[in-house]
């Protein structure tokens, strides 16, 4: 797209506003990457062999002080969580936050961060799943790109993680845009066009537990991406149906349906199928989209930055996004 990246830079979307967005600056060989556990405990065994592929891409790991903590289903306890997510946004040192795992407990620290000091020390913050709440909680809040991707314990410390995968955590190391065409995978076109848009989104469930909050994702304008995991297509259902009437799914400029991976009806006599489900509003929302890209719950799991600048195109079927970094 030959859109130069800028530390801070000016997105104007198609609504009309202005938004003020940061970009991180990109990671160097032999920067410090931070490990944290914000949501729930990881597998330590994969976290381990997460840490390995890290080291061999020529970076050096700082672990969080309550990584290792468990508190039931969460990481440690909220003050221990947001400890380690405040002190590796502080540490000067620190270049990247990349997340051990996912699960669930991100929403409870989220009104107590400290938007400012992440404001003040950008720095590229990587994760998925249950960090969706905490991508649209920052973006909104301290106006930084962050970036949705595979996690170490859930995903790279797997034995089934991809070299695609691996390919697109390159991001990090250099400022280009890039494209994800069916190179990577076959893409569907079930609505026609052409859009841009900063690339918001992320996790279905969690996006849909901001509404009502003071983080509650905006969605103006926006190129809205989705994908979940282990949901009945009725539980999909109902978390459509409740964004369609928030009024997040009209306003959107193009969609991007990521990977559903598992959500197929449970024991029930009768059921919608997932592809029922997803056409059915797909046509009710009536924007470009695409269907079938590897981002998510998958493997491979392309990772992308949220935030920045994108453009969908169903004629030839490419999401082509802006870089998340930016080059000093």
């Amino acid at each position: 797209m030959n859109i130069p990246s800028y530390h801070t830079f000016e997105y104007v979307h198609n609504e009309g506003g202005i938004e003020m967005l940061i970009k991180p600056p990109m990671l160097k060989k032999g920067d410090i990457v931070g490990v944290i556990a914000p949501a729930s405990p990881p597998n330590q065994e994969n976290l381990q062999r997460g840490i390995v592929y890290l080291e061999s891409l020529g970076v050096r790991v700082k672990m969080g002080k309550n990584v290792y903590k468990e508190y039931g289903y969460l990481a440690g306890s909220d003050d221990e969580r947001l400890e380690d997510l405040h002190a590796m946004f502080a540490d000067c040192e620190v270049r990247a936050i990349v997340s051990a795992g996912g699960g669930y407990g991100t929403g409870r620290i989220a009104s107590r961060i400290d938007y400012n000091l992440i404001r003040n020390n950008p720095k590229i913050f990587w994760g998925y799943s249950d960090l969706t709440f905490l991508h649209t909680a920052i973006r909104q809040c301290s106006q930084l790109v962050t970036f949705h991707g595979p996690m170490l314990a859930s995903d790279i410390g797997k034995s089934d993680f991809q070299e695609v995968s691996s390919r697109f955590f390159q991001q990090l190391f250099h400022a280009n845009d890039f494209t994800y065409d069916e190179s990577i995978s076959p893409i569907e076109t079930p609505i026609e066009g052409s859009v841009t848009g900063e690339l918001v989104g992320g996790n279905l469930s969690l996006l849909v537990t901001t509404l009502g909050t003071p983080f509650e994702i905006d969605t103006r304008g926006k190129i809205l991406f989705i994908e979940d995991v282990n949901e009945e297509p009725r539980n999909i259902d109902r978390m459509l149906n409740h964004l369609y009437m928030a009024g997040k799914l009209t306003n959107i400029s193009g969609l991007v349906v990521g990977d559903f991976h598992n959500c197929v009806p449970g024991n029930r006599v009768q059921s919608l199928t997932l592809e029922e489900v997803l056409q059915y509003y797909i046509a009710l929302i009536n924007k470009p989209t695409l269907k079938g890209l590897k981002m998510g719950h998958c493997s491979p799991h392309v990772g992308v930055p949220l935030g920045t600048f994108a453009k969908l195109c169903t004629k030839h079927k490419q999401l082509i996004v802006e870089s998340g970094v930016c080059a000093y």
